[in-house]
Formats: structure tokens, sequence, C-alpha cells
């Protein structure tokens, strides 16, 4: 029809000598437009008469489109009208564009409607998920901190990934608005997936074509019911007599345990935090040889050294003196004198450690991290009590990072903080032993010849013992004991 439509016309102006080419017609969605490549003195409503009879069921939408870079010999012209003048027009996608440009045509009053886009100028960015350490290679979407819409500045956490072994935040690369998220809560992401898209254009409202409403409004209303279909009566089929009911049992049946109700119940899935905490501490029962030992130590003196220096300590250093630096040093003297307890056994060879790398094990709301005192051979109270407070505080607010908890030589855990009085503590690996510590209690001791109350503390120590030996292990514990309770030993070395 569109060929006959372009004969009949040509016919009609094959005698015009001022017409350089013919008419070249195309649709833009529902408007017809027609490109007249050049053209002199003529009368355009008789050129395009043929062409007004064949479309007059097409009508000219309320909408403007944009369209591709028209060349400046090229004009636009609506069916019925007269080529009056040329406007620049551009579609979306075009590094070019930037608004869409409305225009009137002779008779015809033509709307406009601005749609955003992203294009290549760098108007959306995205966000991505980060490198996440050399042992990590994937994580789960924990949380979302940002809706799409809100607005967020450069280095804004907008997400967060649980890993293994800590929590990563997802920052904007850009300030802007963002448009959505790409992945959903709980998704397993790796490093370099996409997560949200981020416009950075300061006016960016999404808004909605019409034919886009009019689609929506469509899907939305249900389809009418299928139409009933008439019931067709069946013939009654005689009924077969019934077979006599058993007789009843004689004895009665034990009555079945009752369960609990499922609806009594939650099932969560496992954090990846726990998971790989229960998988290590499962390796460490099925590798070592787990023996635990206990010894109970006298905390009178350390409590006395503390109440008497700790003001002094908190005005020079801007840090609490506490018990768990006293520890640390009585358990780095330990490590030097019994260096085995240092080492590690790596295949058939044992790896001696020549220096004193302490993890402390800190409990958090979503699981047990262990970050690692680097160099605790090398520090004093006040350098040990303050790298514990900011590991302890970075733990507490999930930023600490993996390199503070890789490595460690030995490892001290305080379950005295949570009240427990007594435990058998189980190995880090790939260490090879672990100090616990437990709550003070007042108890009566020998002392003199005389019962007194003393705040005492029950100590434990596990090790592998196919590196270390017994007397090893009970050598190590009586020297944490012996420092503990007389604290000037430190100072003399002996």
């Amino acid at each position: 029809m569109l060929r006959a439509v372009i004969r009949r016309a040509s016919s009609r102006v094959s005698s015009a000598s001022s017409l350089v080419s013919l008419p070249f017609f195309f649709l833009s969605r529902s408007v017809p437009y027609f490109v007249i490549r050049s053209f002199q003195k003529y009368d355009t409503s008789s050129l395009f008469q043929g062409f007004g009879k064949s479309l007059q069921s097409s009508r000219v939408a309320a909408s403007t489109q944009s369209f591709h870079s028209v060349s400046s010999t090229d004009t636009l012209v609506p069916r019925g009208s007269h080529a009056r003048s040329f406007h620049h027009r551009s579609c979306p996608g075009c590094p070019d564009c930037s608004r869409t440009v409305s225009s009137s045509f002779r008779g015809t009053t033509l709307q406009r409607w601005v749609r955003p886009f992203s294009s290549d100028s760098g108007d959306v960015v995205e966000a991505v998920v980060p490198h996440m350490g050399e042992s990590i290679t994937d994580g789960t979407l924990a949380s979302f901190l940002k809706k799409p819409g809100d607005r967020v500045e450069a280095d804004e956490a907008i997400a967060q990934i649980e890993t293994d072994k800590v929590t990563i935040d997802i920052a904007s690369p850009a300030s802007g608005v963002i448009q959505e998220f790409l992945v959903k809560e709980g998704d397993t992401v790796e490093p370099g997936n996409k997560v949200a898209i981020i416009s950075t254009s300061a006016d960016a409202v999404s808004h909605v074509a019409p034919s886009e409403k009019t689609a929506e409004k469509l899907a939305a209303k249900p389809s009418p019911p299928p139409a009933e279909e008439p019931k067709v009566e069946s013939t009654k089929v005689a009924e077969k007599p019934k077979a006599p009911s058993p007789p009843p049992p004689t004895k009665q049946s034990a009555k079945e345990p009752q369960l609990p109700p499922k609806d009594r119940e939650r099932r969560v899935p496992m954090t990846r935090l726990r998971k790989r905490v229960a998988t290590r501490l499962k390796d460490s029962q099925n590798t070592f040889a787990l023996l635990t030992t206990f010894n109970e130590v006298d905390m009178t003196n350390l409590m006395k050294l503390r109440s008497q220096y700790k003001d002094a300590f908190f005005e020079k250093h801007g840090v609490k003196l506490g018990l768990m630096s006293g520890f640390i040093k009585a358990a780095v003297s330990a490590l030097q004198h019994q260096p085995v307890v240092n080492a590690v056994i790596d295949g058939d060879d044992i790896i001696y450690r020549d220096y004193v790398d302490i993890s402390i094990a800190v409990g958090t709301s979503k699981g047990l991290v262990v970050p690692v005192i680097r160099g605790a051979d090398q520090m004093n109270f006040a350098d040990i009590e303050k790298t514990i407070n900011s590991l302890a505080k970075k733990a507490n607010e999930g930023t600490i990072s993996i390199d503070e908890m890789a490595g460690g030589s030995f490892t001290v855990s305080n379950g005295g903080v949570y009240g427990s009085l007594i435990s058998t503590p189980i190995i880090n690996p790939p260490q090879s032993a672990i100090l616990g510590m437990h709550s003070i209690v007042q108890r009566p001791m020998v002392v003199g010849g005389i019962v007194v109350p003393r705040p005492m503390m029950y100590v434990a120590r596990t090790y592998d013992h196919r590196l270390i030996d017994g007397i090893e292990a009970v050598y190590f514990l009586r020297r944490i004991k012996d420092v503990v309770e007389d604290p000037q030993r430190l100072l003399l070395d002996i």
C-alpha cells in the first residue's frame, strides 16, 4: 500500500522541475513524517495530498518523540502541513542529547515531555563490590543502608557485605541519587559485581511515558474469569454394598510421643561468619590432639597494682589500666620461656616463630572474631591497652579489617567477662595453644597457715599434644601464674 501511495504522489509531481528528489516517508511510532531532501518554491499541500488521503486514519500524537539528528538540508513535515522551518532533533542514547525540543507546525499543536536517560558522558555511575582480601572470593549481601531514590555522597556506605571473617561496606563512587539496586539481600556477590546504579544528575527524576502507563494499567486489570461450563449430569451408578467394618481392636495401641508444634519453631539461615567459625572449630577438634590443663591464680597483687596506679596511668596514657594487659605480658614471658608453645606443625616440619603475635578473642553480635596484637613482646602495658581498646571497638562496630585478624601465634580468651567460672577453650588453627581466663571469685585460701579470702581465678590452657608435651604445658601455665601473682618478676626478669 505504501508503494502505491508513493507512485500516485510521484505521478502528480512529475512535471515539477524544481523537485530534486522524491519525498522519503518514515514513521516514528504513531506520528507520520516526511523528509524532503531539498525543494524550491513548491506547495507541499498538493505534494502530500495523495499521502493525506491514504493516511487519514493516522492522527498526530499529543507528545513529540525524539529523532536521530537530521542534517541541515532536511526538513521535517507533519502530514497535511507546509514545510515552514527546520528543528534539530535527537533521540535517547545519543551523546549530545540533553533535552527534547518541542515545536509548533501550522495547524498542529505538539506537547513535549522529558524523560531522563543514561548517556556516555558520565551521568550514571555503578557501585561495585570492592576487593575483599586475598583469601576471600565472595560474600553475602547482608543489608542495604539506603533505598532507591535516596541521595548519597561520595564514599558513603550504601550496603554491607558479610564474609567469612569480616563485614565490608560498599561505598558510593560519586555523589548522586540511587536509581536502583541490581542485587537482593542474601545474594552471593563477588568482587567487581555491580550492586547499584547511581545518577549523578542533580535533577534526575524518573518519569513514565504515557504508553508505559497504559501498559501498566492494562497489566493491572485482571482478566475476566472464564465462563462456567454447563454442568453435565452424570448418570447415577448403582452403589455397591459397603463391606462390613472390621471389629475394633481389643487392645489400645501405645500413644505416639507428641512433638512440639512446627508453628512455634523458626528456621533462619546461618551467617557466613557463623558458618566459618563452626567449620574452623570442628576442624580444630578433628585435627589436633587437644588436651587441657588447669591452674588457679591469686589476683590480689595485680588488682592492688591496678588500683594503686590506675589514675596516674590514665592521666599519662589516656587509657584505663585493665587486667588484660597483665595477662598478655605474662603470656609473652611464658612463650619466651617455652618456645615450643609458640611453634606450629606444618606437614612433617615444625615452624618455630621468633616473634610473638597474640590473638585476643572478641565476642560480637555477629559472632566471634580474633584480632591480633602484633609485636606484643615489644609493647609495654600502655601500648597493649591502647591496642586492645582499638581492636575491640572496631570488632563491635564491624569495621575491623581482614589484615587485623590474620596471623597470630597464640590466643588469649577471656570468658570471665561473661561470668564463666571454668572452661576448656579450643585452639584457633593453625596455632598450637590457647589460654582461657575466667571470672574472679572470692574463695577461702590458706596463706601463711591462716585461711583468708582471696580473689581467685581459674586459668585453663589447651594445647596440641602432638607438639607440646605435658611438662612443657604445665611449666607454661605455671609461669603465667607466677607473673600474675607477682608482677615485679617482669621488672627483674626472673
